[in-house]
């Protein structure tokens, strides 16, 4: 593919809305134009009591661990003050750079996420932990309401006593006419897609598979792909994709992958 042809691809953004405006503005700011189609919805619970009460009795935690930054921000929301004595575990750089917007870093707060950042997942995360000293104790783990039980059996099967509690629940948006149609233009050129779920990929392929034609899944499987996750990587091979950039953590990494593109 030619240079210039690469220079004049849009970057599609597909995180949910609350965290797509401020990664749009940085894409906006190193000379990329940007589209927004969401792929994911994230959504509030109904019920708040739950996590109001945990919220009121953390120091009945050795550990914190929270899976994502929108697990963050919805439990944060109930928080007042971090107590600075209670370590938190995080998985990847979007959930540390979400902390630091609620006031709580690595100057104040005991934070354990992976070393590598190639490589951010609940089994990296794990090799980090010191589970001997957590034995006995009681992890609380904030997560959505459906997710992976890694950590979790982890925790258990080293005598860790673990409280899940659901802080917000994901769903995909509904595929609407207007979101058809949206979809049917951008196969229609080459783009770069900023895939930051395994979940989201799985749901862009079965909206190709409906649309109208029978060519929509051999388009979307030849467009360039940017993931912060060799899980992503993985999953998208799995679904048929050809060119896969994989990136290390966090949004500064995707931005170079971006700029290298042009």
């Amino acid at each position: 593919m030619s240079k210039l042809r690469m220079s004049v691809r849009n970057v599609i953004v597909t995180r949910p809305l609350a965290q797509a405006q401020e990664f749009v503005a940085k894409v906006n700011a190193i000379s990329r134009s940007c589209q927004f189609f969401p792929l994911l919805e994230i959504h509030p619970l109904e019920d708040q009591s739950e996590i109001i009460d945990v919220v009121a009795h953390l120091s009945h935690y050795a550990l914190v661990v929270f899976v994502s930054p929108n697990a963050i921000d919805a439990f944060f929301s109930h928080v007042r003050q971090w107590p600075p004595q209670l370590p938190i575990g995080v998985v990847g750089e979007g959930s540390r750079l979400a902390l630091v917007r609620h006031g709580v870093n690595s100057d104040n707060t005991t934070i354990i996420c992976p070393s590598d950042k190639l490589k951010t997942d609940s089994e990296a995360l794990a090799a980090e932990i010191d589970f001997a000293a957590l034995a006995g104790k009681q992890v609380l783990l904030v997560r959505g309401t459906t997710g992976r039980e890694f950590l979790a059996d982890a925790f258990r099967s080293r005598g860790v006593s673990v409280k899940q509690l659901a802080a917000y629940r994901r769903s995909a948006p509904e595929f609407s006419i207007s979101v058809r149609t949206q979809l049917d233009a951008l196969l229609q050129s080459d783009n770069d897609w900023v895939i930051t779920s395994s979940e989201a990929l799985r749901t862009l392929i079965l909206w190709c598979g409906q649309l109208s034609g029978d060519n929509a899944v051999a388009k979307i499987q030849h467009q360039h792909l940017i993931v912060p996750h060799v899980r992503i990587a993985e999953t998208a091979q799995v679904l048929g994709f050809h060119s896969i950039t994989l990136t290390a953590s966090g949004d500064e990494q995707v931005l170079v992958a971006l700029q290298s593109s042009v």
